[in-house]
């Protein structure tokens, strides 16, 4: 497995000329350039959430270590079902941010049973909501394609990889590096 690189910040955060609304009616642009987006700025996302985690930590340890290890079992759990019962993985290939939101909302009802909730809110749902935002607005620019072509052939495989292969969201991957070399040959 290899680490993708830190991208330079003036690239993370380029202006505002780098950032539009997405799509809202094509569900399927907008996802690619959130998985998009999620592959080639893995590494910041990491950073920003890691900063946020951290501050949470230092004002609440216990609850953040506790809502840290639910999401996780949660998580780990959803997953788990996912690939074992056709049904409940049938539904997260098809609704990948439903399935996504289905494990925040179960880890939100185990935490408030602990009365972690505000922890669980700012120091885990809080960085993925900024991530999901940046991902979202964010446009791609042709180093962010290739890098994700290359992923998608498995020459490298990076932590967001295997996080999206879990969640069922890589494609076909030689229709997608087929079809990248046929629209730069038109």
């Amino acid at each position: 497995m290899d680490l993708a690189p830190l991208r330079p910040w003036d690239d993370f955060f380029p202006g505002a000329e780098r950032f539009s609304k997405p799509e809202f009616g094509d569900l399927t642009k907008w996802n690619n350039r959130v998985i998009s987006n999620l592959i080639f700025y893995q590494t910041n996302y990491f950073v920003v959430a890691l900063v946020v985690f951290l501050i949470v930590g230092f004002l609440n340890p216990f609850g953040m270590f506790l809502g840290g290890a639910v999401v996780s079992l949660v998580f780990a759990g959803s997953v788990w079902a996912g690939e074992n019962k056709p049904t409940i993985k049938n539904f997260k290939k098809k609704n990948p941010t439903l399935f996504v939101i289905g494990v925040m909302a179960t880890s939100y009802f185990v935490l408030s049973l602990f009365g972690g909730v505000m922890v669980f809110i700012f120091g885990i749902t809080f960085p993925l909501l900024l991530i999901l935002i940046h991902a979202s607005l964010r446009q791609r620019n042709m180093k962010n394609r290739l890098e994700n072509k290359i992923e998608d052939v498995g020459l490298k495989k990076t932590p967001m990889g295997m996080i999206m292969d879990l969640l069922d969201q890589q494609e076909e991957k030689m229709n997608k590096i087929q079809d990248f070399i046929e629209n730069k040959l038109q």
